[in-house]
């Protein structure tokens, strides 16, 4: 009788401890574990010459540096974790095969097109109403849906306004754009927008745009400056109009699943570090953006800058984009990105 009570006292001991034990493990396991290595991956779309990439190195060295080593992380320039496919990059991110990328959410929106919104026609007349928004509700609608996507948002850079060249004439109206050739990025906006704009648009890959711009294939295309300063553009184009029509945010983004999975001290520094990486890129392209325009002008490219009235022929020729399109990107997400 005293053998039998004393083999149910130890086997209910034994299952308390054990409990007890799972409970603790499993509160561990949430918290993740503050000491943990990592040793993570990072694809950029562009070069290491890139302010994109600076950011990135940035990161890294002061990830590396906060943590005595026990976080490094490898840069990958020009998509080499993707074969430089920006749009394979972007769903492994969301998979969990790459662990952070520097992206345009133009890359985004062929995941969702509600990322597509930060790009509308004609929507910034400048800088200070892209950090209006980017910093208000919504820069944190586009967060969220970063985060639907099994990514976490870091913080926002910067490609630039884009801006439209070509080697044909000096565009200072609608109807001076019509009829031409031009290569533009292979979402469905941007050929919906070119197409109202009375264009013929391409796409095609940027390393086949030089080329085909030097032999007549195009006559013109559109990107930001440090992408037409970069590729020399001014060689085989002759005017730009500065008319900010479209502005290309960056995402500097992380799998969420890694970023739960580690410790709370771990997150915030992350997301701090990444927020000063983010930042510093912002800072730098916007100052080398100013020094590029002087370059160019130096080089014998023309630029013009259409007045408030010019523009608003532009944004009236492109309305219907906006009636197409505000049912896919989603009336309150609209407003938010609208000053």
């Amino acid at each position: 009788m005293k053998k039998s009570f004393l083999f149910v006292f130890i086997a209910l001991l034994t299952l308390v401890l054990s409990a007890c034990g799972s409970s603790d493990a499993e509160e561990a396991g949430s918290s993740g574990d503050s000491k943990q290595e990592h040793d993570l991956q990072m694809s950029v779309t562009v070069s290491e010459s890139s302010t994109w990439y600076e950011a990135a190195d940035k990161l890294a060295s002061d990830l590396e540096e906060e943590t005595d080593g026990r976080i490094t992380m490898e840069i990958y320039p020009n998509e080499g974790l993707s074969g430089g496919d920006s749009g394979k990059a972007v769903e492994s991110l969301s998979k969990g095969t790459i662990d952070l990328t520097f992206n345009s959410t133009i890359i985004y929106s062929i995941m969702d097109e509600r990322f597509g919104v930060a790009s509308a026609p004609f929507l910034f007349k400048n800088l200070e109403e892209v950090d209006e928004v980017f910093n208000g509700e919504g820069g944190e609608m586009i967060n969220d849906i970063l985060r639907e996507k099994g990514v976490e948002p870091l913080g926002f850079g910067q490609n630039g306004f884009r801006q439209v060249t070509n080697s044909v004439q000096e565009i200072q109206s609608p109807e001076d754009i019509e009829g031409l050739k031009m290569r533009i990025p292979g979402i469905n906006m941007y050929t919906d927008l070119w197409s109202e704009l009375g264009t013929d648009p391409t796409t095609m890959t940027f390393s086949e745009v030089f080329t085909s711009l030097e032999q007549g294939a195009l006559d013109g295309q559109e990107n930001p400056i440090d992408v037409i300063h970069s590729a020399q553009l001014n060689e085989v184009q002759d005017y730009i109009t500065m008319w900010n029509y479209s502005y290309d945010p960056l995402v500097l983004g992380m799998n969420k699943e890694l970023f739960d999975s580690m410790s709370e001290e771990d997150q915030q520094l992350i997301k701090e570090l990444g927020k000063e990486a983010s930042e510093h890129q912002v800072e730098l392209a916007r100052e080398k953006e100013e020094e590029q325009i002087n370059e160019l002008e130096e080089q014998g490219m023309e630029f013009y800058y259409p007045t408030d009235e010019e523009l608003e022929q532009f944004k009236e020729k492109v309305q219907p984009i906006y009636d197409e399109y505000e049912s896919k990107w989603g009336e309150d997400l609209l407003e938010a990105f609208t000053p």
